[in-house]
């Protein structure tokens, strides 16, 4: 086989130096336009994990990799004048001149053909003139042979809010350094590592407003040397910083990262009778924010992937190749997630200034979600232990109870909203039931919300309330527009109060154009086939089209009416002596059909503009919290985002949270979706997390995160950066009503209060899951089979 590789960076010389190796009597070459000691950037980042797969790829050029690394476990945040130190991070730094050189090296002793300074202008002719069975694309970010196939490969090339410039310096870090400084134009951040024995990668970056604002654009280099050198002199103890090239200036010098993502990575062209695959790798194919140090990682593990998958004799080219692509593009986007996750906590830093240094470093620690409460806890305990205790005492104090005396995580921590105290911060989210007889609930109702309460979490929310017969989304939803209602919420209300230290909450919503539908098992959405009731809306609309019943727009009477129905909702929810009261204005319901672009097409003053939408759902939250005891407290759920083009975005939800926080909500509990079925929502853990963030920390109200939360390192991670001060958990919860108890022992935490009823078995539970993480700890090298054949030996 021939093979020609365009571009001789770290992924066409590894992928060149692998085939060699495997097969020495292929022709391999590596064409790079630029010499061969000139490179970009000065070092590169390594996790101990990226190490192991080198070396089991090739061992020679990983064992000299290895030995020109610089090695560190910590890493320092300096904000504000404080720094905070964690350990156990694993990561090396080498110079990117000395890794190419390596692989340069290795190359050229197993017979790989390197030509330097040769531009490629055209793949088809370069294929021709060596006559190659495959070229492999590793041009980099520019890459010209990708922008040519564009129609094929399909890239979406975006870029990002941030100018960043790659410095060097003498100035020895002995951690990963990452250091923020407040200018009057804005925040502005450097990443800094050792790479070698006396030199390190120092990189800045700042939003581009502030760059602008700065003026950093007109200068020259010497310029912005000397800016950036005042700006962090603290951190480089005089020692200067150095440029890679001396004749970049402004935009050339600082530059805006690239995210790049290819649909496809295969063409195959036509070539004198022989059809020749042309394959991305690397840059070419795909990036990865700097902030995370995978870009090389991603490249060397292409080359690494698709060695693998040419040598399968069993299968031709065109399969071996769709495997690799198929295999690469897996991992890549899982990286490229937890990049864009990283990429846009350092895009928008501002957001978490106002947060003390210990919850602002452990927020940029955590802030792809890769690394998780537990994770930190295994790479350093005394870290995780010191946050827990600064976590503690701050909720403590802020709550207005003593400091606990045991070590206490994040989640076990007490939080209070006006009069009311909540003994941790995990809620039972508010989850339909479709259980009631004509509005009232019964039994099932008690019984369903009676055991979550014992189950340890501080709040269970009920599910949607109705405000009138006509709210309701079927027949079998509970209803608060009678008498009998009352008393029958009361009757729960008071079984939980009296039997548990947890609150109760109500949900209180009306369906809109998603009314009068069967119950979710016997057919989501679709309307009732006898027995309907007329539907009002925003505007008209049929929410499943050509199935839904058609909803009308609602008039000013119908608002006036529905106004003083959720009124009466909230008088009786207060005479059922509820503590929290939630108003639902997400999820497509009619107050959520007025937020939306996507369902408000009104002519009136509740349609247009975004503050014209909100009114009439602020005009019902007015109205309700004039009724509502002044002592206990609202939130308000919120659809964050549609997940369809044109209608509610992040953006607007921190516009909407902002409205509602003017207007008197304590909090808002952060979902999205569900308004449209054109919605197209990217899922994954804790997927709604992030609106959470976005509106606690920029509108400045407190939030509840909803959204695949389903583990206590979950709500650890999540309380402990402040991405949202509660956690609603909604399907473990029907799994197991007594989920927060049994997370708390699962992560060996025994403060958790119990029942005295069932306190036998908290002791039971808590020394089971002690023996099983004993046996583990002391079973390395047994599969999780093994481990649990043992447990079931006794």
């Amino acid at each position: 086989m021939k093979i020609v590789c365009v571009g001789g960076g770290p992924a066409g010389l590894y992928f060149g130096l692998l085939m060699k190796k495997r097969h020495p009597d292929y022709a391999v070459t590596v064409v790079e336009r630029n010499r061969a000691s000139d490179t970009f950037g000065w070092g590169v980042v390594f996790s101990d994990q990226t190490l192991g797969n080198l070396a089991g790829a090739d061992e020679e050029s990983a064992r000299a990799i290895l030995q020109s690394f610089n090695h560190w476990d910590d890493i320092d945040v300096h904000f504000k004048d404080r720094t905070v130190k964690s350990g156990g991070h694993g990561f090396c730094g080498i110079g990117r001149k000395r890794l190419l050189g390596i692989l340069q090296q290795r190359g050229a002793a197993l017979g790989v053909q390197h030509e330097f300074e040769h531009e490629v202008r055209d793949d088809l002719e370069l294929a021709r003139a060596y006559g190659a069975d495959l070229v492999v694309a590793c041009d980099g970010v520019n890459s010209a042979v990708r922008n040519r196939y564009a129609s094929v490969f399909q890239p979406e090339v975006e870029r990002r809010h941030c100018r960043f410039v790659w410095l060097g310096t003498r100035k020895k870090f002995d951690a990963f350094t990452f250091a923020f400084e407040e200018t009057e134009h804005g925040w502005f951040q450097a990443h800094a590592y050792q790479y070698d024995g006396d030199t390190s990668t120092f990189i800045v970056e700042t939003p581009e407003e502030t760059w602008q604002a700065a003026g950093l654009e007109a200068m020259s280099q010497e310029q912005a040397l000397a800016f950036c050198e005042r700006l962090f002199a603290r951190y480089l103890d005089g020692a200067p910083l150095m440029a890679n090239a001396a004749h970049l200036r402004g935009s050339s010098m600082w530059i805006r990262f690239p995210r790049i993502v290819c649909r496809e990575w295969i063409h195959w062209n036509e070539i004198d009778g022989r059809r020749v695959p042309v394959v991305l790798m690397g840059d070419a194919a795909h990036t990865a924010h700097f902030s995370i140090g995978s870009g090389t990682k991603l490249a060397l593990e292409d080359a690494i992937e698709l060695a693998r998958c040419l040598d399968d004799a069993a299968v031709g080219m065109e399969e071996a190749l769709g495997r690799y692509q198929e295999a690469r593009r897996v991992e890549v986007l899982k990286l490229q997630s937890a990049a864009r996750n990283s990429m846009e906590w350092f895009e928008n830093v501002k957001r978490y200034t106002a947060m003390e240094a210990e919850q602002f470093a452990y927020s940029l620690l955590t802030r792809s979600q890769r690394l998780s409460h537990e994770n930190l806890r295994l790479r350093d305990p005394s870290y995780v232990g010191g946050f827990e205790r600064w976590f503690a005492k701050r909720a403590a104090a802020q709550a207005g109870v003593p400091a606990p005396v045991s070590p206490t995580p994040p989640m076990f921590t007490p939080y209070k909203v006006r009069s009311v105290l909540l003994k941790n911060r995990v809620i039972v989210s508010p989850m339909a039931q479709y259980s009631a007889v004509d509005g009232t609930v019964g039994d099932f109702h008690l019984t369903h919300l009676g055991a979550r309460a014992l189950g340890g979490a501080a709040l269970v929310m009920a599910e949607m309330t109705c405000t009138s017969a006509d709210a309701r989304i079927t027949p079998g939803c509970p209803g608060l527009y009678t008498p009998e209602h009352t008393a029958a919420w009361k009757r729960t209300v008071d079984f939980v109060h009296a039997n548990s230290d947890a609150k109760i909450g109500v949900q209180l919503g009306h369906a809109g154009a998603k009314g009068s539908t069967r119950p979710m098992w016997d057919g989501i959405d679709l309307p009732l086939d006898e027995g309907n009731w007329p539907l009002v809306s925003a505007s008209p609309q049929q929410y499943l089209a050509g199935v839904s019943q058609l909803a009308r727009e609602a008039t000013l009477d119908d608002l006036e009416r529905i106004k003083a129905d959720f009124v009466r909702a909230t008088q009786a929810a207060r005479d059922a002596g509820f503590d929290w009261l939630e108003l639902h204005c997400a999820h497509g319901y009619l107050l959520s059909s007025f937020i939306s672009p996507l369902t408000n097409r009104r002519q009136d003053a509740y349609g247009g503009s975004l503050e014209n939408r909100c009114r009439y759902p602020l005009e019902v939250f007015a109205a309700i919290r004039a009724v509502w005891p002044v002592e206990l407290p609202i939130s308000v759920r919120l659809s964050a985002h549609d997940w369809v083009e044109g209608g509610i975005t992040p953006d607007d939800a921190v516009a909407i949270a902002r409205l509602f926080k003017e207007a008197g909500a304590d909090m808002i509990d952060c979902s999205s979706g569900q308004v449209s079925k054109e919605e197209q929502p990217v899922y994954g853990r804790m997927f709604q997390t992030p609106f959470a963030d976005r509106i606690r920390n920029e509108a400045g109200i407190p939030t509840i995160a909803v959204g695949s939360i389903y583990e206590a390192d979950h709500v650890n991670s999540i309380i402990s950066a402040g991405r949202a001060d509660l956690c609603a958990v909604a399907r473990p919860h029907l799994a197991n009503p007594a989920w927060t108890l049994l997370e708390a022992a699962r992560i060996g935490y025994t403060g958790a209060s119990w029942p005295r009823q069932y306190r036998a078995g908290k002791q039971q539970l808590e020394r089971n899951l002690e023996r099983e993480r004993q046996l583990q700890a002391a079973s390395s090298g047994l599969t999780p089979q093994q481990v649990a054949a043992r447990l079931l030996e006794g």
